[in-house]
């Protein structure tokens, strides 16, 4: 496959937009304009820093969009089904459980350290699928909507995860505004409203609440996301349909968060420098909890639970798919990238663990990127 068909794929060059922000993020943090790009990022806009504004505002819309695609795959895709969504749901789950347990086992004798729990446990689908793309019809269709599937209940995963465990000082009355307001959302919904501008206002309102309130304001956008109509528009004056508000909202975020807002967090999040980093730093709980929940977790839990699956006859492995190929795409799943900054965002304050676990989080899918793309790119392809 040539460079330009690679770069018009619009998977591939996300990722690589992404991955280029945060080489960018980690050369600046370690040249002699590390102070310059932190207090850039420090900056006050208003009542927040550059960096609040990236991470709590921007990264709603990410979070929007991740929403929309989940309500999207829920109801028409390929998660409609019981039998379309056991398996990544499965591979999914082990794939977060696996990692976690992993970062437990290396981090117990420290309760601060215990807090980043959940970051080696993300998927980063963005890469994966990059990765993927790369490889064109080495990989067979079905893995693709395999990974696609699994790194969107993933997702699920996180999403639950972020709300229920890296929440602070909840404020109940905030709390019981955002359940009105969901309840007005939903309201819309019911009634047939198919213009987009009164859930904007009512999310962005949401949004504000939230951030009130001590749940992760981002979450928002997830919550307006299952209000979002997502049914056909029937045009009765000339029997046609058209594009539901879901489909339309889903579109239009597509773009500015995959080569916009992805990036632009990664710019911001992944600046880590290696002043003082030995070899010895890689071997710390942390940093070895996260690398090896995300290079060693990840695969020992997807592919694990696929031949449990597959063996014991509750599932089919995806058509036309070897063994191998099925155990190279569950190290791709490794890629935690987006995600696990995010996560490890919110689960430490310390500088020096948030650098750790960056740290981590790029050895961690370094290794099973490359492993994963390594398997794939000389695995056999089954016979047709």
């Amino acid at each position: 496959m040539s460079l330009l068909r690679r770069l018009s794929d619009k998977k591939f060059s996300a990722a690589l937009l992404l991955m280029i922000a945060a080489l960018l993020a980690i050369v600046l943090a370690n040249s002699r304009f590390s102070p310059s790009y932190s207090a850039a990022l420090g900056r006050n806009i208003g009542p927040f820093s550059v960096q609040q504004w990236i991470n709590d505002g921007l990264m709603a819309l990410f979070f929007l969009r991740i929403g929309l695609e989940i309500k999207r795959e829920w109801a028409y895709g390929g998660l409609s089904s019981w039998r379309r969504c056991l398996l990544p749901g499965a591979a999914a789950a082990g794939g977060m459980l696996m990692p976690a347990l992993i970062y437990i086992v290396l981090n117990l004798g420290s309760p601060t350290a215990l807090r980043g729990w959940a970051i080696p446990s993300a998927t980063d689908v963005a890469f994966a699928l990059g990765v993927l793309s790369l490889l064109g019809p080495r990989v067979p269709s079905s893995l693709k909507v395999f990974l696609t599937a699994l790194a969107i209940i993933d997702d699920v995963g996180a999403i639950l995860v972020i709300a229920l465990f890296y929440g602070h000082g909840l404020s109940v009355p905030d709390l019981a505004i955002v359940g009105v307001l969901l309840s007005l959302l939903f309201l819309l919904n019911r009634q047939g409203v198919n213009h987009l501008v009164p859930y904007a206002l009512l999310g962005l309102v949401l949004w504000a609440f939230l951030l009130r309130s001590g749940v992760h304001a981002t979450l928002a956008g997830v919550l307006v996301a299952l209000a979002i109509p997502g049914h056909l528009r029937h045009d009765a004056s000339d029997a046609t349909f058209s594009a539901s508000p879901l489909h339309r909202l889903e579109h239009c975020l597509s773009t500015p968060v995959a080569f916009l807002i992805v990036p632009l967090f990664g710019f911001a999040n992944a600046g880590v420098s290696f002043a003082g980093v030995s070899p010895s730093t890689l071997f710390e709980p942390v940093t070895l909890g996260v690398a090896a929940g995300l290079s060693i977790g990840k695969i020992v839990g997807v592919f694990g639970t696929v031949v449990l699956l597959v063996n014991s006859k509750v599932a089919d492995l995806p058509e036309g798919a070897t063994w191998t190929q099925a155990a190279g795409t569950a190290l791709l799943c490794g890629f935690g990238f987006t995600m696990s900054l995010f996560i490890a965002q919110l689960a430490f304050t310390e500088p020096e663990l948030k650098d750790r676990a960056k740290l981590g989080i790029f050895a961690g899918s370094l290794v099973a990127g490359a492993c994963g793309y390594g398997i794939l790119r000389w695995a056999p392809r089954k016979p047709s």
